[in-house]
């Protein structure tokens, strides 16, 4: 095998603590990146610049709380007043109640709202909490440069604090598990074990992303690569969390299907085994049993690398979808892309 450029062997990790601070390691590429003009910070004063962090996370702290089920522990953030928590679908993945720990200590039982795997979000309510929701920032007006702290509880050391900057914004980062999160933040805040559903927060207090993953470089032996993690942005997270909270489910997700079921072969291509009736794939053509070949331009090796094809893309979008028949034929249609559904 052709031994890659560092910047393209890098692993990523989901930072949700489990059994004793392990980590689910999966395979993830990293595609494109861009920054936004804009200011989601006040200017602060260059002699004392630990002033506004520490006002910063004065702000945020009592919003950010940790999330235990089982041998699982994570982070969330307080959504609304009405006890509405959002974390990452990965800290709550098979369980449906949870304990939840604010800054101040106090416990308190929550059970799941909602769930939307492909953006690797959920919400978990808890019922007669006085809790303090979180101010949430414009994300699309990150600078690359801009100051940002990370608060969640890493390796169950509840409430701690990480400083850094937005190395990137933009990213497309797969989890390596199918699902594949546009416009992700790129920072060198340092994200542990436990800070999954944290709170990336700019100078003002307000949450611009959330800490989801990091990365482990195979060249260090697996260990961490330092700077360099990854959140999904809080635009991502009010669009989705907000669906989640008051619904229970996504109805508008603005994220792109073929309308089809994958399945990966031993020998490694993709089989379409389902095709959703009336659906995207359907109408131009695409039948079970063929081999998906290529999705708009990329060849699909995988079902990671279909759902990069497709991060980007909105219902609506026309792609050109080939597959390889069981006769041997091949055939090159164009297919309308529908909505990915909800949970």
């Amino acid at each position: 095998m052709t031994r890659l450029p560092r910047s393209t062997t890098l692993t990523i990790v989901l930072v949700t603590v489990i059994a004793a601070a392990t980590a689910i390691v999966v395979a993830a590429l990293v595609a494109g990146s861009g920054d936004s003009s804009g200011d989601a910070a006040a200017p602060i004063s260059p002699s004392d610049p630990s002033a506004a962090s520490e006002r910063a996370v004065q702000v945020a702290l009592p919003s950010v709380v940790q999330i235990e089920s089982g041998d699982a522990l994570g982070s969330g953030i307080v959504l609304d007043s009405g006890g509405d928590i959002v974390t990452n679908a990965h800290v709550v993945a098979g369980a449906r109640t949870f304990t939840v720990t604010t800054s101040d200590g106090s416990r308190h039982q929550g059970t799941l709202r909602g769930a939307f795997v492909p953006s690797d979000l959920a919400v978990v309510r808890v019922s007669g909490a006085k809790l303090t929701p979180a101010r949430f920032a414009d994300s699309s007006k990150l600078r690359v440069g801009q100051r940002v702290l990370a608060i969640g509880n890493p390796l169950g050391l509840r409430s701690s604090v990480t400083d850094g900057i937005v190395s990137a914004t933009a990213r497309t980062v797969s989890e390596g598990n199918g699902v594949a999160l546009p416009s992700v933040v790129q920072t060198s805040a340092a994200i542990n074990p436990g800070n999954s559903g944290g709170a990336l927060i700019d100078l003002n207090g307000a949450v611009v992303g959330i800490p989801t993953l990091a990365a482990t470089d195979p060249e260090l032996g697996g260990s961490a690569a330092p700077g360099v993690g990854f959140a999904i942005s809080s635009d991502t997270v009010g669009r989705i969390a907000g669906q989640l909270a008051q619904q229970g489910r996504v109805v508008d997700s603005g994220r792109a299907s073929l309308g089809v079921e994958l399945r990966s072969l031993p020998q490694g291509p993709l089989m379409v085994t389902g095709v959703t009736r009336g659906g995207p794939s359907a109408k131009a053509g695409v039948q079970p049993g063929d081999i998906l070949a290529d999705v708009a331009g990329r060849p699909a090796t995988s079902l990671d690398s279909v759902a990069l094809a497709l991060a980007n893309r909105k219902p609506g979008e026309s792609v050109d979808v080939k597959v390889r028949r069981l006769d041997g034929s091949t055939k090159t249609v164009q297919v309308k892309l529908g909505q990915l559904p909800g949970s």
